[in-house]
């Protein structure tokens, strides 16, 4: 087992086909699938004769780009494992996970590479080798990439680790995510069917674990031409001037880059009519944005994806399947929705005890503990595609548990299933308010107040024990904050307040960042009705 034979497949199938675009301020480029094949085979090859073999963990500091898949074929190739730090952590997070994985190689761009002047652990990495401008020390892999070689497939097991990636998690100490050969290949095969991957399209891609499933379904990938960091502030420009000289059939990204793109071509009348799929997730999907996207791309099937890091997809939601009624129930405060769990899943609702280890269940254990329709609690899933469990065990007892041997995984998100069987999300666990007047989770409070006003980002916490609503507005765009704590009654909020900025994480730049909110909050005088 090698999940780069997925890809070879496509190569034996449609050589010639596309199968990345870039395109930039400088000339389109483009390789097929036999090109993107022969380049990978070379820089596997030099890798190899560098010394590197199977399990050897190899450090990038690569830019989403076609250099990046080009050389992360090359390592699932050799049985090597990618290791990517979290892309919040700065330097300091690069340095922990050098300690903690203890890379052999480093492929970096030359400006990446660098940054070993002012990282001992960089430094310290026996291997380097440079994509694009070479750079002192460094082998160049862009020298390799045109010298013709072949390198066999390296078999690997199930369990045998494809790629490490770190993120930061709820409570700031990085996780390192563990994805397998097995697990990655389950995940591909749960998204053909969440996404219904057909080979020929055009894809407008922003999210790396897509790019992959697209190469592995035919589906050729045109990178998007913005800042992937940061997709809260999408090139617009760039972007449309894309969909314009490409014309993508479909496009992946997450809702704060929609909500960018959307913003843009209202403003300057743009529709953006060649897409008949879109799919958003990473972050709650509130439906002003789904309904601006309805507008701007009146052919396209919008689909909502939920999903995690160590769970991708879980479930989905057609907007057009949404009735009049799931609408009024975001407005009533009943979050909001889903959909139906993929086949591939298995998803139950425990009650929430997020913050305290639970298990090991037996299988009676267990469902007795799983909640029936309509009841809110934490969403715990399991499958084939789900993260057993984190580098060196270091988030294991908070977010997983076992069910008659089975690792199941603790999302951190609450919600329920409806009579019909529909995810309904209502919130982080931990931002759940707990205070003489009930439960509440913030979700169903900020997708309400959404539903009504055109205020973007909101946010319902408790501060230091009343319920308060902040809204982010400027000097131009005033609420009338009477008028919007009286539609939210059912939720008891004390206060309505504005806030020049809620702060939102760096990955998705969707998802409020509690921390640092809750930082902001210390700073600031709301203790008046």
């Amino acid at each position: 087992m090698n999940l780069t034979e997925l890809f070879m497949e496509r190569v034996t199938l449609s050589p010639r086909q596309i199968a990345l675009i870039a395109s930039g301020a400088r000339k389109a480029r483009s390789l097929s699938f036999a090109d993107l094949e022969a380049a990978s085979a070379n820089v596997a090859q030099c890798l190899q004769r560098c010394g590197l073999g199977k399990g050897d963990k190899i450090l990038l500091l690569l830019p989403v780009s076609i250099e990046l898949y080009v050389v992360l074929l090359a390592i699932f190739r050799l049985g090597l494992v990618a290791v990517f730090p979290s892309p919040s952590g700065g330097m300091t997070g690069v340095g922990s996970c050098c300690r903690r994985v203890k890379p052999k190689g480093l492929i970096g761009t030359a400006g990446a590479l660098s940054l070993q002047l002012l990282s001992t652990e960089l430094w310290r990495i026996p291997l380097k080798f440079s994509c694009g401008l070479p750079f002192p020390g460094a082998t160049s892999l862009s020298m390799a990439a045109k010298k013709p070689s072949a390198v066999s497939l390296v078999d690997c097991d199930r369990d045998h680790p494809a790629l490490i990636t770190f993120t930061s998690g709820s409570s700031g100490v990085a996780k390192g995510t563990i994805r397998s050969h097995g697990l990655l290949i389950a995940q591909y095969q749960a998204l053909v069917d969440a996404t219904q991957l057909k080979a020929g399209e055009i894809d407008l891609a922003t999210l790396p674990v897509f790019v992959l499933a697209n190469l592995a379904a035919g589906v050729t990938t045109l990178i998007a031409d913005t800042d992937l960091r940061h997709p809260g502030k999408v090139n617009a420009k760039a972007v449309l001037k894309q969909i314009e000289t490409f014309g993508p059939t479909r496009a992946t990204a997450s809702p704060a880059f929609f909500a960018g793109l959307a913003k843009a071509c209202l403003e300057k009348n743009v529709r953006l009519s060649s897409l008949n799929k879109i799919y958003t997730g990473g972050a709650p999907v509130f439906p002003d944005i789904i309904d601006q996207l309805t507008t701007l791309a009146p052919a396209a099937d919008i689909v909502c994806l939920y999903g995690s890091t160590e769970a991708e997809p879980i479930a989905l939601v057609r907007y057009s399947q949404l009735t009049t009624n799931d609408k009024a129930a975001i407005g009533a405060g009943a979050g909001l929705p889903a959909g139906y769990p993929v086949p591939q899943i298995d998803l139950r609702i425990l009650p929430d005890r997020w913050g305290q280890p639970i298990g090991p269940f037996s299988a009676e254990s267990f469902a007795s503990e799983i909640l029936p329709a309509n009841a809110c609690g934490e969403i715990v899933v399991g499958g084939d595609h789900v993260l057993a469990g984190y580098l060196d065990g270091l988030g294991d007892e908070e977010s997983k548990f076992a069910v008659a041997g089975r690792i199941w995984h603790r999302t951190g998100d609450a919600g329920y299933l409806d009579e019909q069987g529909r995810l309904w999300l209502v919130g982080k666990c931990v931002a759940r308010i707990c205070d003489d007047r009930g439960e509440l989770y913030p979700l169903t409070v900020e997708a309400a107040c959404r539903s009504f006003t055109e205020i973007r980002n909101v946010a319902m916490v408790s501060h230091r024990g009343r319920r308060l609503l902040l809204l982010e507005s400027d000097a131009d765009r005033q609420a009338d904050l009477a008028v919007i704590r009286d539609k939210l009654g059912w939720a008891c909020v004390d206060a309505v307040r504005t806030v020049p900025l809620i702060p939102l994480d760096s990955r998705h730049n969707a998802k409020i960042d509690y921390q640092a909110l809750f930082k902001l909050l210390s700073k600031l005088h709301f203790d008046g009705a």
